[in-house]
């Protein structure tokens, strides 16, 4: 009897280990599979790199870190979401933080392929059906 008890709670334990879910191994909306290899920022779901530091004091101060994460571009794409911000949404000089910025931001938030979707179609004959 003894032995089934232990064997129900070693069972009983790996499940719950196994269900635990880390910041870290989970993918977010917008991070992919080679961003959360470097690791999840807890409290940004930003990926934990060089510069995270820079850019969470200068973009989650005023909005959430989810606006980045469901935002991708390439470097002048992030560039013009700057000015834009900086000419109507009152966004001040980053000065000589900009550019680690716009590093940060284009190398983990750049534009990707979804897997989910295919490519259009090209080049189809359409016959008529009989």
């Amino acid at each position: 009897m003894k032995q089934g008890i232990c064997i129900a709670f070693l069972l009983v334990t790996l499940s719950v280990f196994c269900s635990f879910d880390t910041t870290k191994t989970r993918l977010q909306k917008g991070v992919t599979a080679q961003d959360s290899l470097k690791g999840i920022d807890p409290e940004t779901g930003l990926v934990i790199a060089k510069d995270l530091m820079l850019v969470k004091a200068h973009c989650t101060g005023c909005h959430s870190s989810k606006m980045i994460t469901q935002f991708r571009a390439t470097k002048e794409g992030w560039l013009d979401r700057i000015r834009w911000m900086q000419k109507t949404q009152k966004l001040w000089d980053l000065g000589e933080a900009e550019p680690a910025i716009l590093a940060y931001l284009s190398t983990y938030y750049a534009p990707v392929k979804s897997p989910q979707r295919r490519e259009p179609l090209q080049n189809i004959q359409w016959y008529k059906l009989d």
